[in-house]
């Protein structure tokens, strides 16, 4: 039996083995639950990365009218460095009095496009002459160029950030890093004892934290699962979970994560966030473009991201970037004569570019449609890329346009202007692809900050005569465009009140035909028509073209006294230059994960709403309504192009349109106030001016063709006089025109040959 004295130690002896024992226990519970917490937010989706949306590509090829100012202003939004040499890598450009050398960059829209090689595109004037290889002399028929991002989905930490693989990052971007942030990485266990009792000392000094010793991993773990605080309880926790982190993860999946990871300054509200981020934001390109001092820039901002920054104090920057460098030679990773060459470069940026959405309207409008598909959690958190139809440049064109017209309106016309910004003259366009419906351009207003109202897709207004061109084609199944309508005025009873439609201008002709009433806009001929076609028939007639709003059968429909959404008119339009098949407005093109994969492709959908006779015929006329009716000013306007088009105003000039269209593109132009004020101008005054200067600036959809005649359309010599089938050699004057082929018109000249002898037809023949 032991003495009291041994059973006291063997008691202090169990007690402290069984405390450091509980103490293992405690130890390796909390460290499994460390383990178990790292892993689960490794395990599935490691950052909210902000969906992005992007422009459509952008097609050139010789023989094409390019605005070159539009262009430039393209290359620069894309990133395109300029260089005083022949570009080398992509993402490089030099523009020269004759032409673009440049090294296209590789983009990926459900399927890598590969950068190829360097290019030179030749102008000959306003149009390409020829686009070649520089390195193979190889012609190239067409250049496809990467499409351009237009804005992001952010979530609440509105954090910018591009995944980057490891495998891409360069090796000497890599020892950039390791030499500013943690030149023993490779080394130690999560924590490095030279540089914690560095830090200590230093710490222990001054009395407070002045100086942390963190490595990677460190690093890594507080801005992951720690507060920024500077405490010595948070340090403990900090080390902690490098331990555990190193534990778990191989070196290179830590660096990977912390590279993706790291602050690297403001652009505007947002943050910039990993090295494939900053590698844009900073220099324009890829991460594995990045060259040795600009690596050395980059690991430098880890630091200080907005005191170094090259934006904000660029000759401190090139100090920083210098330390960095000179702690590479330090560990063997760069010569003493890299090193003076790199040390001695300027800091060469992309320029800073301030965070903002562009084309907005449109952006509003697309993110109606993706919310269909995706939860806003997803699209700020999933990194989905968002194609789209848009082109930036006519984007561009159709904003300038619209604030240059509308400050001009107010200049010419002072009492247009208003004090309020609320109260301002508004306006909106929208460009489409008649065959395609995909939407080009949308500026639902005159300025996105003062107002988000879009105009072009909210706003019910009155079409005026922009809704004739329907009620026409309602007659074309039965009347020819030489059938003669009556301009003398008549009453009509509306709602048990009397109703007499007035012209815009006079008109002395009592008769006209259907091509020259629509020409001129003339209102009385018009309303004859409709009541002699039929006002529920032309009420039918607008069903075919979707318009969502309701048309009763008055005979002031006949006007556009009911109401339309801007983008259902120009939609309806479309019908007119694609032959007849209605589009669906087009603005979403396809959707793919953080990686690539297409999730999602959106088609064009098409309907047949009129024959495509019916529909060449009403371009004819919307023709001569460009070269002779209420829209001839186009012409001492520039447009000297083939193009249909209609001028609409409506009562007390409250509206004022244009819509005008070729084969390729189609512009819908409004004028107005919100509250109805009166303009006080006609379509053709403040519409027409802002359509011709849109269309100056984009000639690249513009082919300068007209559409092409059906074959059951034919042409006829008309006498001008009669406007009935002109007998060759005795009418002194005649014109052409267009008929269906089973309503030409089997009467002649009654003024200058017989009537009624359906034998001449053989006579026109040669007309078809």
């Amino acid at each position: 039996m032991g003495t009291p004295k041994k059973k006291k130690k063997r008691i202090i002896f169990f007690i402290l083995g069984g405390a450091f024992l509980f103490g293992i226990v405690l130890t390796t519970l909390y460290f499994w639950r460390l383990s178990s917490g790292i892993e689960e937010r490794f395990a599935g989706r490691r950052w909210r990365i902000p969906s992005r949306v992007f422009s459509d590509t952008t097609l050139i090829y010789p023989g094409q009218k390019i605005n070159r100012a539009l262009f430039h202003a393209k290359l620069k939004n894309l990133g395109y460095r300029q260089t005083t040499q022949g570009p080398k890598t992509p993402g490089e450009v030099r523009i020269d009095a004759s032409g673009i050398e440049m090294f296209p960059n590789k983009w990926n829209t459900g399927g890598e496009k590969e950068a190829g090689g360097p290019v030179r595109i030749q102008f000959n004037g306003k149009e390409i002459e020829s686009i070649i290889r520089t390195d193979t002399q190889e012609s190239i028929p067409v250049l496809e160029l990467e499409p351009e991002e237009l804005m992001l989905f952010f979530g609440d930490e509105r954090e910018q950030r591009r995944l980057i693989s490891i495998r891409q990052i360069p090796d000497h971007l890599i020892r950039a890093v390791l030499a500013a942030e943690d030149n023993r990485f490779y080394h130690h266990p999560g924590v490095d004892p030279i540089s914690v009792a560095r830090a200590l000392w230093t710490n222990i000094r001054h009395g407070t934290i002045r100086q942390g010793g963190s490595t990677i991993t460190q690093q890594l773990a507080k801005n992951y699962f720690l507060t920024p605080e500077r405490t010595f309880s948070r340090k403990i926790l900090e080390l902690l979970f490098a331990f555990t982190l190193e534990f778990s993860y191989r070196k290179e999946e830590i660096l990977e994560i912390y590279l993706n990871e790291i602050y690297f300054g403001q652009k505007g509200s947002v943050s910039i966030n990993g090295i494939g981020e900053a590698a844009d934001f900073y220099f324009g390109k890829p991460a594995e473009q990045l060259t040795i001092d600009e690596s050395a820039v980059l690991a430098g901002l880890i630091k200080a991201p907005n005191r170094f920054s090259p934006y904000h104090d660029p000759k401190l920057c090139q100090v920083r970037r210098n330390q960095v460098l000179k702690a590479m030679v330090k560990e063997g990773w760069l010569s003493e004569d890299d090193f003076h060459q790199f040390s001695s470069l300027p800091i060469r940026t992309a320029g800073y570019r301030k965070y903002g959405k562009r084309a907005p309207y449109f952006m509003d409008f697309v993110y109606e449609q993706v919310s269909i598909l995706y939860p806003r959690e997803s699209l700020s958190s999933l990194g989905l890329s968002i194609h789209t139809t848009l082109d930036t440049q006519v984007q561009e064109a159709a904003e300038e346009a619209l604030t240059r017209g509308l400050e001009r309106l107010e200049n010419r016309n002072p009492r247009l202007k208003r004090a309020s910004s609320e109260k301002r003259l508004q306006g909106g366009i929208i460009v489409m692809q008649p065959k395609t419906g995909a939407i080009l351009a949308m500026v639902g207003g005159r300025n996105y900050a003062e107002s988000q109202f879009n105009r072009i897709s909210h706003a019910a207004r009155q079409p005026g005569s922009t809704i004739k061109p329907f009620v026409y084609v309602s007659a074309l199944d039965e009347l020819t465009t030489t059938s003669i309508l009556s301009n003398d005025p008549k009453p009509y009873k509306v709602g048990g009140k009397v109703w007499i439609p007035k012209n815009y201008n006079p008109v002395a002709e009592k008769e006209m035909s259907l091509r020259w009433a629509l020409a001129q806009s003339v209102n009385i001929a018009t309303v004859d028509l409709a009541m002699r076609t039929g006002l529920d028939r032309i009420v039918k007639t607008l069903d075919k073209f979707h318009f969502s709003t309701p048309q009763k059968p008055y005979p002031s429909l006949a006007l556009g006294s009911f109401e339309v959404f801007p983008l259902e008119l120009a939609r309806a339009y479309c019908a007119f230059g694609a032959d007849g098949i209605l589009p669906y407005p087009l603005s979403l093109r396809e959707v793919m994960d953080e990686k690539g994969k297409l999730l999602k492709r959106k088609y064009m959908t098409v309907a047949r709403c009129i024959p495509p006779a019916e529909a060449f015929l009403v371009n004819s006329m919307l023709q001569t309504a460009v070269l002779y009716g209420t829209g001839r000013h186009l012409k001492g306007m520039g447009i000297t192009f083939p193009v249909a088009g209609k001028t609409g105003t409506t009562n007390a000039f409250r509206d004022a349109w244009f819509v005008g269209y070729t084969p390729e593109i189609l512009a819908l132009v409004w004028i107005g106030f919100d509250n109805g004020e009166s303009v006080g101008l006609t379509g053709a005054e403040a519409a027409l001016p802002v359509w011709a200067d849109l269309m100056k600036q984009i000639p690249h959809h513009l082919s300068e063709t007209w559409f092409r005649m059906p074959d059951d359309v034919v042409e006829r010599d008309i006498c001008s006089s009669s406007r009935e089938l002109a007998v060759k050699g005795k009418c002194p004057s005649t014109v052409k025109e267009v008929f269906i082929t089973d309503r030409i018109p089997d009467r002649f000249c009654s003024i200058h040959g017989r009537n009624n002898i359906r034998g001449m037809a053989d006579e026109q023949k040669g007309g078809n």
